[in-house]
């Protein structure tokens, strides 16, 4: 394996030497070199979940053709994601296609898709490594390049949107030896402020979701307030109460009178509890032993209500191989409410959480016939717990 190691390394310095814009055309490059292959590109996931794109030698610029799109579900794609295997198909006369997942911590960037003529097995060991660098540099890439943005979007988004899409994490998925967790938001006609956070210190997972009241860019505004108001408490090491305190009085000060519901969640890494805050948000769902439940907390007021403010925090019954599911209200009204999440949430038990809320927020979307009056966002967190040995991320 140490030729495998020296090509690893040269196609990563490769990358790293050359500008972020053309990372992605120089590791096709050193692919097509190292393998004689007749084609290399890659697919990115489109920002709904529901497309990858394909982005190629020539259609890696924002001015150039966005290159084809093809429709994920039932898709080859949708085998190599969902697997997280390389796969081989045959590519015809042109050779033998191979498909590896990019995925970085759990969050699946997309499809490498190469057409060789011939493969073996230490090619597809190659391969695997490849994608797996390249997964690391595209996440360290898309932070001085908008090319990763452009890729990722199939239509036109409004300001509203813009701002909305800018508050969220930058992974929708996440994976670590304790939990598994993935996030989905399918924005209404006009966006109405929904948002999801979540982060990982050394022994706390911070989660939170939040649905700001009115719709377009003032939802959008409000919901930067609970975001940047969240996330600034949670910075500094303030408490849970503390969070959902400066929360509340940051729409006090700069809401104009807005209103927003909320849940703040914090789980210890080593199993020894769960903790939450509740501003009048709907009960988070869940799977246990084959059951689903509502989780009937205590209910606080929402954020930015004059003269409340008195949050209190509350324990979370989280076990291992429990699956807890946060939504939005958006998820459960008007056309939504013919959406039974329950029966759902039983019917993907088996399924990672990426497919989960994917499943979840296509079954809203379509219930509401492509056009949702609320924004709808789902959470789903598979709980692991402490790590036990031969598990991994």
């Amino acid at each position: 394996m140490t030729g495998d190691r020296i090509g690893l390394a040269q196609m990563l310095t490769s990358a790293v030497d050359a500008a972020p814009m053309e990372s992605l055309n120089v590791m096709a490059r050193n692919l097509h070199d190292r393998f004689e292959a007749r084609s290399v590109s890659f697919l990115f996931l489109d920002i709904s979940g529901q497309q990858v794109v394909r982005i190629n030698d020539e259609s890696t610029t924002e001015t150039g053709d966005r290159g084809d799109r093809f429709p994920l579900a039932g898709s080859i794609y949708q085998r190599v994601l969902r697997t997280q295997e390389l796969i081989q198909d045959s590519g015809g006369r042109d050779g033998q296609r191979v498909l590896a997942p990019v995925t970085n911590h759990g969050d699946t960037l997309g499809v490498l898709d190469l057409t060789l003529l011939y493969v073996t097995a230490e090619i597809l060991e190659e391969i695997r490594e490849a994608a797996y660098a390249l997964a690391y540099v595209i996440a360290t890439d898309r932070r001085f390049t908008d090319l990763y943005h452009w890729g990722q979007r199939t239509r036109t988004i409004s300001l509203a949107a813009e701002i909305q899409n800018q508050l969220l994490p930058s992974a929708a998925s996440c994976e670590a030896a304790q939990f598994a967790l993935a996030a989905a938001l399918a924005p209404a006609d006009s966006n109405a402020g929904d948002t999801y956070d979540y982060t990982l210190d050394h022994d706390t997972l911070h989660l939170s979701i939040t649905d700001a009241m009115g719709h377009d860019v003032n939802a959008a505004l409000t919901a930067t307030l609970l975001v940047n108001a969240s996330r600034g408490a949670r910075r500094v090491g303030a408490g849970l109460v503390e969070q959902a305190q400066q929360t509340h009085q940051a729409l006090l000060d700069y809401g104009d009178h807005t209103l927003a519901t909320g849940q703040m969640v914090r789980i210890a890494l080593d199993g020894s509890g769960a903790r939450l805050v509740n501003a009048g948000h709907p009960w988070p769902l869940l799977l246990r032993d084959g059951m689903v439940n509502e989780v009937r907390l205590d209910v606080d007021l929402p954020f930015g209500i004059p003269g409340s403010g008195a949050y209190h925090v509350q324990d979370l019954d989280l076990r291992p191989g429990d699956r807890l599911v946060l939504y939005t209200d958006g998820a459960q009204e008007r056309q939504a409410e013919t959406v039974d999440l329950p029966h759902l949430i039983r019917d993907t038990a088996r399924e990672h959480p990426r497919e989960v809320v994917q499943s979840l927020i296509t079954a809203v979307t379509d219930a509401c016939a492509g056009h949702l009056e609320d924004d709808a966002t789902v959470v789903c967190l598979d709980w692991h717990g402490h790590p036990f040995q031969g598990r991994r991320a």
